[in-house]
């Protein structure tokens, strides 16, 4: 077994007490499944309700000694903040507290570090973590060094992280030369499919909502192979590297179909930076399925997570069709109505359906 998969993890959050309990809870129990999809397991929280967070320590000195007594009896091999600390925070708190700290930025970071596989998401998730490292290796080299491998310390950085600041920056330059080439190749395939006539449609949503499910599921009743394209689980942030492929419509007309990376609340701006120019494409499509986990409490919040990141991006709202996915795991389906259509990637249910949607909005454009 990995070591990396009996990681101890202690998860510390802050609730500001003029925040909405719901929210909080929500945004926490993310934290949670984040920590375990990155290979750790959470054996304590720590929460603390504040007017606002400390400017040097996040928390406030009571609840660091309450967390100091815990890490002496638990043993942790990690301890992770719910929110992005400052330099000072972290460095404040690496000083008082004899345990690895990371936050959840750094460890979003760290899972997209796992998963990446292609040369632009491998480049893309590096340039992330060396930016939002950048100012917060004062202090931290001999520490680093120290600490090896681990959630938040792995990865194409990883090696980088002893390097001086100047050393970082021209890596982070030359990150961004290789990315421009690939980010030309791929605006000059996309010029040549437009020549072609060739629509494009994309699957967006947050991360665990069912796009590759989905996609699988439409190259399987439309795809020349009849086969399933990419792999899908119940895992956070299973797809980081776009796929396409070309699916045949109902009237034998061709179109490609994107599967992309998911959303979720508070995304890094280090990875939306980084991954701006391949979300901007996928925004860019003719259609947009915003896929939903109907079966998901939370559904209609994490909707406005996606939204709000369409909207910033650009996508045109006329363009989006609603796809309310696992409608298998409701106890009844609702008819399909003018704000989505309810589908179930897992049996297929409503798979044709879409496809004939998908077919009149393609005809519109």
């Amino acid at each position: 077994m990995n070591p990396i998969d009996s990681e101890k993890i202690i998860l510390v959050g802050l609730k500001l007490k003029k925040a909405n309990e719901f929210n909080f809870q929500s945004s926490f129990e993310e934290l949670r499944g984040l920590a375990e999809a990155a290979g750790g397991e959470v054996i304590a929280t720590l929460v603390q309700s504040k007017d606002r967070p400390s400017p040097s320590t996040y928390i406030g000195k009571g609840k660091i000694e309450e967390l100091s007594h815990l890490i002496t009896e638990l043993e942790p091999d990690l301890v992770i903040f719910d929110n992005e600390l400052s330099p000072v925070q972290l460095r404040n708190l690496e000083q008082v507290v004899d345990t690895r700290i990371i936050d959840r930025t750094m460890l979003i970071l760290d899972i997209f570090s796992q998963r990446a596989r292609s040369k632009e998401g491998i480049l893309q998730v590096e340039l992330a973590r060396l930016e939002y490292r950048l100012p917060r290796l004062t202090g931290r080299g001999a520490e680093m060094s120290r600490i090896g491998g681990g959630i938040g310390a792995r990865g194409a950085g990883e090696q980088k992280l002893e390097l001086d600041k100047r050393r970082i920056r021209n890596n982070i330059l030359d990150i961004k030369k290789q990315m421009q080439k690939i980010q030309n190749t791929r605006q000059l395939h996309r010029k040549q499919r437009q020549k072609a006539g060739l629509k494009t449609v994309s699957l967006v949503g947050y991360t665990n909502a069912g796009k590759s499910s989905l996609f699988n599921a439409l190259c399987s009743r439309a795809h020349r192979s009849g086969k399933e394209q990419t792999e899908a689980n119940e895992r956070l942030f299973q797809t980081l590297d776009t796929t396409t492929r070309k699916i045949i419509l109902p009237s034998q007309a061709e179109v490609l179909i994107t599967d992309t990376v998911g959303f979720i609340q508070n995304l890094p701006y280090h990875l939306v930076a980084a991954f701006r120019s391949t979300l901007e494409e996928a925004a860019d499509a003719d259609v947009l399925l915003h896929v939903v986990d109907v079966s998901d409490p939370d559904h209609l919040d994490k909707m406005e997570v996606v939204e709000k990141l369409l909207q910033e991006l650009g996508a045109l709202k006329h363009k989006i069709i609603i796809v309310f996915n696992k409608s298998d795991r409701l106890a009844y389906i609702p008819n399909n109505h003018s704000n989505g259509y309810f589908i179930s990637a897992q049996d297929g249910t409503g798979i044709e359906t879409l496809l004939q949607i998908l077919e009149q909005k393609i005809t519109e454009w």
